[in-house]
C-alpha cells in the first residue's frame, strides 16, 4: 500500500488534533469534516481539503475516520460521496467509539467490496491528542495492521487487541465505562465529605493518597470540578453513548451489569439535566442538586 497520502475524516475535538499530528510528522495528509474551521485550521498546517468524504477515499488509499456516532460513520463509509464511493480505498481505520456490534458489520460490508477494516478507538483526551500519548486499542488482521502501525504510532502507544473486527472497540466501551464509574460514585462520595463540612481539596489530596483514588480524583476533580469550569472535554452524550453501548453488548454477552448499568442511568438523567454537550464531568453538579451542596465550597 502506498503511504504517500493518508485520508482523514472528522476534524473534531479529537481529530483535528490527530491529523495535525500526522501532517507534523511528515505524511501528505487530505482532510474532510463538515465544519470548515477544523479544516482549514489542518490544511494550514499542510494538509490537503476535500469536498467529501469520496474525494478523500479518491486520492488515498488509507483513510483514517474519528467519528461521534455508530450512524455517523456507516454514513461516511456507506452513504451518499461516503468513503465507498471513492474508488481506492483499500484500508479503513475507525477511531471512533462505535461498538463491536457496528464495528462488525461496518468490517463485513467492507470486506466485500475488498477493503480491510482496522478497529483502532482510543483513548486519553483532547491533552493526549495533542501530544500523541494517545491509548490506540487496534483490532484486525495483523499483517494489515503491522503495515500501518508506523502511522497509527504518530498518534500514541498502541495495544493490539486481536484478529477481529469490535474487539478494539469492546475494550474501549469497558475502559469508558470504568471512567464514567469513577466519575460517578467520586462524585457521591465527595459531595457527602463536602457537606460534612470537609474540604474538597483535602479530601481529594487524601483520596490521591489512598486506596479510593482513581482517575476522576486524579484529574477531572482538580481540572473541572473543584474549580467549577466542567469543561474536561468529553461531553454527556458521548459519555452516554459509549456506556449505554457497553451495557448492551454485555447482555448480549450474558454478562451481568449491574453497576454499569447504574452509571448509564446516571449519565441519562445528566444528558437530560444539562444536554447532551454538556461535559461529563456535569454529573457532580447532578449529584450535588440532589445533595443540595456545592462540591468546591464549604457546607454552611
Amino acid at each position: 500500500m502506498s503511504e504517500d497520502i493518508v485520508g482523514f475524516v472528522g476534524l473534531g475535538n479529537m481529530g483535528k488534533p490527530m491529523a495535525s499530528r500526522l501532517v507534523a510528522a511528515g505524511f501528505r495528509v487530505i482532510v474532510h469534516d463538515r465544519a470548515q474551521a477544523p479544516v482549514d485550521e489542518v490544511v494550514k498546517l499542510g494538509a490537503k481539503q476535500a469536498s467529501s468524504a469520496e474525494e478523500v477515499a479518491s486520492e488515498a488509499e488509507l483513510v483514517l475516520v474519528s467519528l461521534p456516532t455508530p450512524d455517523i460513520v456507516q454514513d461516511v463509509v456507506f452513504g451518499n460521496n461516503g468513503l465507498l464511493s471513492g474508488g481506492k480505498l483499500r484500508v479503513f481505520v475507525d477511531l471512533s467509539t462505535t461498538g463491536p456490534k457496528a464495528e462488525v458489520s461496518i468490517a463485513e460490508r467492507l470486506l466485500e467490496k475488498g477493503v480491510i477494516t482496522i478497529d483502532c478507538p482510543v483513548s486519553g483526551g483532547v491533552s493526549s491528542a495533542q501530544k500523541g500519548t494517545l491509548a490506540l486499542m487496534a483490532s484486525g488482521p495483523s499483517n494489515t495492521f503491522r503495515e500501518i502501525e508506523p502511522i497509527l504510532a504518530v498518534l500514541g502507544k498502541i495495544f493490539y487487541c486481536g484478529n477481529k473486527a469490535g474487539q478494539g472497540q469492546t475494550l474501549k466501551l469497558a475502559n469508558n465505562l470504568m471512567s464514567a464509574a469513577a466519575l460517578a460514585v467520586s462524585a457521591e462520595a465527595i459531595a457527602m465529605g463536602v457537606k460534612a463540612g470537609l474540604d474538597p481539596t483535602v479530601m481529594i489530596e487524601v483520596i490521591n493518597a489512598s486506596s479510593g483514588r482513581n482517575s476522576a480524583t486524579q484529574d477531572k476533580f482538580p481540572r473541572a470540578i473543584i474549580p467549577r469550569t466542567f469543561d474536561f472535554g468529553f461531553a454527556t452524550g458521548l459519555s452516554y453513548k459509549d456506556a449505554r453501548l457497553c451495557v448492551e453488548e454485555a447482555e448480549t454477552l450474558g454478562v451481568p451489569m449491574v453497576v454499569g448499568s447504574a452509571v448509564r442511568e446516571m449519565l441519562a438523567i445528566t444528558q437530560s439535566m444539562y444536554g447532551a454537550d454538556s461535559d461529563f464531568t456535569s454529573i457532580a453538579r447532578v449529584v450535588e442538586t440532589w445533595a443540595g451542596v456545592e462540591i468546591g465550597k464549604l457546607a454552611s
